[in-house]
């Protein structure tokens, strides 16, 4: 059910709103799920999602995440069904691992992919809030030239922590 365990996670956030949005970018996003502002998803960097990545970078900001920042992540923002919390209990009775962070760790290592945890009743979608203290620069911009937009690489995790 896994995937390589040398490929890393990436995290993406969907930074720019609905309006405008080309078709064809409409429906890559749909696809990773990103469908309003500020959602964002965990998948692995595979081929296709880089692919897909490279289709969408001037409407969403990715980069590595970590086990530690995921298991905040799905702590504060992690939902099953019925827009209830992600618990430890839900974890052990549904997956059968031991915790969230068992959980975490799996998917970092590439044991359970998360996106495909929605079979189990686990939300593969992040609701975030928009940053503290705001964007760093523009979010019409890439990250390389002073912007918010595209790869940023382990500062993602900067991003994200401001964001939950």
């Amino acid at each position: 059910m896994g995937v390589e365990p040398s490929m890393p996670i990436y995290v993406i956030i969907r930074l720019r709103g609905t309006v405008g949005v080309p078709h064809d970018v409409e429906y890559t996003l749909r696809l990773l799920r990103l469908v309003k502002k500020y959602h964002c998803a965990i998948y692995p960097a595979t081929p296709a999602i880089k692919g897909m990545l490279e289709k969408v970078k001037d409407w969403v900001t990715w980069g590595e995440i970590d086990c530690e920042t995921l298991v905040q992540l799905l702590k504060a923002r992690g939902k099953i069904h019925g827009n209830k919390p992600l618990t430890d209990d839900y974890v052990k009775k549904v997956l059968g691992l031991e915790s969230i962070e068992a959980l975490a760790k799996s998917v970092i290592e590439g044991k359970v992919l998360f996106h495909k945890l929605e079979d189990y009743g686990i939300k593969p979608v992040f609701r975030l809030h928009p940053p503290k203290k705001g964007f760093k620069g523009s979010i019409k911009k890439p990250y390389k030239d002073g912007g918010e937009l595209g790869y940023r690489g382990k500062d993602i995790i900067d991003l994200l922590k401001r964001m939950m």
